[in-house]
């Protein structure tokens, strides 16, 4: 049987969009079974979107590559937030592939990703100790494990990040076979559980020295660090467009849509959105012009991640008061897409994100529109 809806569309965007509904309908059970999305998933690599061109890969065409990246990323948010955050991920790691790759590296990652690899980027710590490299000869021997691991046991490419014996940060990408060394969290995450989310273990792991990515500290270099927070903020307000559109149709449905109330707060939540996608919008583009100043770049995108998480938190206040009780019947894709989008986004460090990059734009001007 073929599980794929029929579609030809021009651009990786647009055939997201046409699969869109078709992801909506498969989140409930995905949610309620927290199993991974493998259909969704070999869909979106099918439509080429694990091979979306990315803008740092080619600086000359770096705002029509951030304008496409953009709207499939919120694209792939209203379809299913767990899909979102795991091709987010896998777009994240590439980036940082290209950004800090060797040339090898590089072609190598096109070649995986060509392919239908799928990556992941794994660098929390967990409370007890992180990850540690040891060299061996041309061999490093891994020691310690990650959490907060999406698709673990099912992205079969990952970018680290671990210490090396006089503690600099380094990053790795190494190459991981179905299930390996993969455990669930003690306590799981009410939301995204169709990202699949647990820890892993690298202890007793033996891998190339080639394996390293960049210099030490790359990782939390910037601006790469702080303005691609923008790609996560994307799916969120994908996210959030879902959630409207849902409350919209509960309430014509059950025939309130009509009641003073329900339209201001609907309207509200509207206004929320379209505030949320034209912050995205402009975030992509001056985060990915290889001109832009790098500390406009972070703090641009620090104001557009704030925006974007008020935007969905009173969306969510709003809807919930709309639909009563029934926004919290467990397993509804309201109460779904509203625990999803909870989880979703606690980033770390919202109040420092907010002061910093209000700080900036204190002393500097906002950038000039795009056009």
């Amino acid at each position: 049987m073929n599980v794929f809806p029929a579609w030809r569309l021009p651009d990786e965007a647009g055939r997201v969009a046409k699969l869109v509904p078709w992801m909506q309908q498969l989140a409930t059970n995905g949610d309620a079974e927290a199993a991974f999305p493998k259909i969704e998933l070999a869909a979106l690599r099918q439509a080429g979107i694990l091979a979306i061109p990315l803008p740092n890969e080619a600086p000359n065409w770096a705002r029509a590559r951030a304008d496409l990246l953009a709207q499939t990323l919120a694209q792939l948010g209203r379809g299913n937030l767990s899909v979102g955050r795991l091709v987010e991920a896998h777009i994240n790691a590439r980036h940082l592939i290209a950004r800090f790759g060797t040339q090898a590296q590089r072609a190598k990652a096109m070649a995986d990703v060509q392919a239908g690899e799928l990556f992941a980027l794994w660098v929390t710590d967990p409370p007890d100790g992180g990850l540690h490299m040891m060299r061996r000869g041309d061999r490093l021997l891994l020691d310690g494990s990650k959490m907060f691991c999406s698709g673990a046991g099912f992205a079969t490419r990952a970018l680290l990040t671990a210490h090396d014996e006089s503690g600099n940060s380094l990053m790795l990408v190494v190459t991981l076979n179905a299930g390996e060394r993969v455990r669930p969290l003690e306590a799981p995450l009410q939301g995204m559980r169709g990202a699949v989310t647990g820890a892993v273990d690298f202890s007793g792991c033996s891998i190339a020295t080639a394996s390293v990515l960049g210099t030490p500290g790359d990782y939390l270099r910037e601006p790469d660090f702080s303005a691609g927070a923008w790609r996560g903020s994307a799916v969120a307000s994908g996210g959030l467009g879902g959630l409207v559109d849902l409350a919209a149709e509960t309430l014509r449905t059950q025939g309130r849509v009509d009641d003073p109330h329900q339209k201001a707060r609907l309207g509200s939540a509207m206004i929320g959105w379209e505030t949320s996608r034209l912050w995205i919008w402009r975030a992509a583009r001056i985060a990915e012009d290889p001109h832009t100043d790098p500390a406009t770049a972070v703090a641009y995108t620090g104001l557009a991640r704030i925006a974007v998480e008020s935007a969905c938190l009173d969306a969510m206040r709003l809807v919930q008061r709309s639909l009563g009780l029934g926004a919290f019947r467990h397993g509804t894709p309201v109460e779904r897409i509203c625990r999803d989008l909870a989880t979703y986004l606690r980033q770390p460090a919202p109040d420092e994100t907010l002061t910093q990059a209000a700080a900036h734009f204190a002393v500097h001007r906002l950038p000039d529109a795009p056009c």
